[in-house]
């Protein structure tokens, strides 16, 4: 029985020293996981102010690059509103010397017609004094045969039939002049009733091509994208299509500027591509612009074939067909050429049929005499006289191509189509409104701005961007190295100081690129 007791007491003294034990082991645990937390806790907090600072240091350089971009958007806008301010007083002082040169035309014209009713009226006075003298000399013929009434009847009769002979040459002569007058009025009167017949039944459209087109699109964001990481998209749009492309505060828009209608085409339907693709890189901002290139070629040839028949063209050549659909993307004096040419064909066709010539021969050759102002490469040959030898070439009548080749008078019309194109073509260029010699100019400038970089060796792209003040001028980088690049630019800039005027100054940008690809199999 004490054996039992002494037992039971040290089973619970040994419970009570375990769980001592147990307490103590399990403290010293909770002691050290925290021990261990804070040095964690303190590693962490150390690791998150570092992290901070270089996110912070990130930030600012974001900043910085950000000002410098937008102050560099911002230049570029104060350059563009000095530009049209210049532009908008050159054509004021134009328009002032036009009006000045005008009054003195006006005061020369007053002048002659001065001179003119003076003359006029010394003629009449003069005339009156002969046709008195005249009277008098008839008087005295009658008194004298009055006198020598007396003579043989022959004598009388000689007398008298020479008498009735001179007043019958001077009232012949008198219905002469009047029949002459007559018929010179009949006949202004006829060809003014038929010009003025013309115009009225023919509605023209003003259609005036301009250098800026404008890219709408849905939300800002999208610019970010175009743009690209600093700004490599971009440049690669502007580098495969050669147009600028303007990206500023206007909301939801981007403009694309250059003189060449048919790259601000091609770039304004890529950016419709790209954008509605959503992948915009270079290497698919490039296969994009080819694409879009070969689809414009074949859109040329569609405008063509819908223009002759439009106008009931038939039998056309298709490289002809080609060549007018080529006008639409070409002014002439800022006035479409495919729109004046249209123009030009409608009324051949009015004034034919009022003549009671062929309507469908003259539709034809008003369409086509401006054809030679879209060479595939630039010529020295007169347009007209290029015109013509195009439609010699391509089976076109005589009379067709006499009518394209003379209408600027540099060969000798035969053939009445050849004074009615002329006319026609005078009266579509001549209206207000439908040309502007200062825009072809211009264009004409910065054509001869591109012209000057391809003369030199290794130049594979050159495009004239900002309005002309800047060159882009892309070489091939396995004929040209750096050192020569640089030569090149200098050499460009040189030349264009030398062979042309131009206001302000021009920036030669050379861009030499290197490239390399494998592809993987």
């Amino acid at each position: 029985m004490d054996n039992i007791i002494y037992m039971i007491i040290a089973g619970v003294v040994g419970v009570i020293v375990g769980y001592i034990i147990a307490k103590v082991l399990e403290r010293n645990s909770a002691s050290a996981t925290i021990t261990s937390a804070k040095k964690t806790a303190d590693r962490m907090l150390k690791d998150a102010k570092s992290e901070g600072e270089t996110i912070k240091k990130d930030k600012i350089l974001q900043a910085k690059e950000k000002f410098i971009e937008l102050k560099s958007e911002h230049e570029k806008v104060i350059l563009s509103r000095d530009k049209k301010i210049s532009d908008v007083e050159k054509r004021v002082r134009d328009k002032e010397s036009q009006v000045s040169s005008e009054l003195s035309k006006s005061k020369k014209v007053n002048s002659e017609l001065e001179e003119k009713i003076k003359d006029n009226d010394q003629r009449a006075e003069y005339l009156s004094k002969k046709s008195a003298e005249v009277k008098k000399l008839h008087t005295s013929q009658v008194q004298q045969l009055e006198v020598i009434s007396g003579l043989s009847a022959e004598d009388a009769k000689e007398q008298l039939v020479e008498s009735l002979k001179e007043q019958a040459k001077t009232d012949a002569m008198g219905l002469i002049q009047n029949a002459i007058e007559e018929a010179k009025l009949t006949a202004q009167q006829e060809a003014k009733k038929i010009i003025i017949n013309t115009i009225q039944r023919i509605g023209t459209e003003e259609a005036v091509e301009n250098c800026v087109s404008v890219f709408n699109i849905e939300s800002d964001d999208v610019k970010g994208r175009i743009i690209g990481r600093e700004g490599r998209n971009i440049r690669a749009i502007e580098a495969a299509t050669g147009v600028e492309i303007i990206v500023d505060d206007t909301p939801e828009a981007i403009i694309l500027s250059c003189f060449d209608s048919v790259r601000r085409e091609v770039a304004r339907l890529s950016l419709h591509k790209l954008v509605t693709d959503g992948r915009i890189h270079p290497a698919r901002i490039e296969e994009i612009v080819r694409k879009t290139r070969k689809q414009i070629d074949e859109e040329i040839i569609e405008v063509g074939k819908r223009t002759v028949i439009d106008l009931g063209i038939h039998g056309l050549h298709p490289e002809l067909i080609k060549t007018v659909g080529r006008m639409k993307y070409r002014s002439s004096y800022g006035q479409n050429l495919l729109q004046h040419s249209r123009e030009v064909a409608k009324l051949c066709g009015v004034m034919a049929a009022e003549l009671g010539l062929n309507p469908k021969l003259a539709k034809r050759a008003g369409l086509l005499h401006d054809i030679g102002k879209v060479p595939d490469t630039e010529t020295e040959v007169p347009h007209a006289i290029l015109g013509m030898q195009w439609a010699e070439k391509y089976g076109e009548k005589p009379e067709v191509c006499n009518a394209i080749g003379a209408h600027h008078d540099e060969i000798e019309m035969n053939s009445l189509l050849s004074p009615i194109v002329q006319v026609c073509d005078a009266i579509s260029g001549a209206r207000p409104g439908a040309r502007r010699q200062v825009l072809d100019s211009y264009i004409q400038r910065l054509k001869d701005l591109e012209e000057i970089a391809f003369a030199f060796k290794g130049v594979k792209k050159a495009y004239a961007i900002q309005a002309g003040r800047e060159l882009r001028v892309i070489v091939e980088s396995e004929k040209v190295n750096d050192e020569r690049a640089s030569g090149l630019s200098f050499e460009i800039s040189q030349k264009i100081q030398t062979d042309m005027t131009y206001p302000g100054q021009v920036k030669v940008t050379v861009i030499r690129e290197t490239r390399a690809v494998n592809i993987a199999k």
